[in-house]
């Protein structure tokens, strides 16, 4: 959450200072805004006027990529939701939970791909505005989560993967899975090399590329 205070002080430099006392903050981590400049009035006395400014803290760039996503799916008009947000090693994680997030999830996890990677773009934006500006680089991952389809998911993903390297290694055949996008395809292949006897690759173009698990070459 974004702190902002207004103070009012005999100068601006007074108000501000206040402010950031306030705030626990420097001058270079704040917007100010003078709302009112100081006046002396007739004679220093008669119509005297402090001045008056609102000092605000500056988003950071996991606050403006927050702010953007509740605005997208405040747009989606989901109803009831929650929105949930943590931050670990470069990974902003979004988690939305309410009784229509299956619109957000779409087919197979489409919109919430596409939901993610619009996100990811506008993270990128944000971040390279902010370093033409001067502000020191930063880079976040962002990862968008409903209902918690994307454990799911990858649980199904890995039961898929021990399946078909069961039947690859008991028919001796290789077995072609449905297209996936990198994310899943990495999950498959991770899964694959925990079993004993078989190989994975990736085939095809995306957005059609897909894994194809084969026995093990000796």
């Amino acid at each position: 959450m974004v702190r902002s205070v207004e103070k009012s002080g005999k100068t601006v430099e007074e108000a501000v200072q206040d402010a950031l006392k306030d705030l626990g903050l420097s001058q270079d981590e704040v917007d100010i805004e003078i709302l009112e400049e100081p006046s002396r009035g007739i004679l220093g006395l008669v119509g005297q006027r402090l001045a008056r400014v609102k000092v605000t803290e500056k988003m950071s760039l996991k606050d403006e990529v927050y702010k953007f996503f509740e605005r997208l799916i405040d747009y989606m008009d989901l109803g009831d939701i929650t929105i949930e947000s943590s931050f670990d090693d470069g990974t902003l994680e979004f988690k939305v939970f309410g009784d229509e997030v299956g619109v957000l999830i779409g087919r197979r996890g489409a919109t919430l791909d596409a939901v993610q990677y619009l996100v990811n773009l506008v993270a990128g934006n944000c971040s390279r505005r902010r370093e033409a500006s001067g502000e020191p680089a930063e880079e976040i991952r962002i990862l968008v989560d409903a209902g918690g389809y994307r454990s799911r998911r990858v649980a199904s993903l890995r039961r898929l993967a021990k399946s078909v390297a069961a039947r690859v290694r008991r028919d001796g055949g290789a077995i072609r899975l449905e297209p996936m996008n990198p994310m899943e395809r990495r999950i498959v292949h991770l899964a694959v090399q925990e079993c004993s006897g078989v190989e994975s690759f990736s085939e095809g173009e995306d957005p059609y590329r897909y894994v194809v698990v084969a026995p093990k070459e000796a």
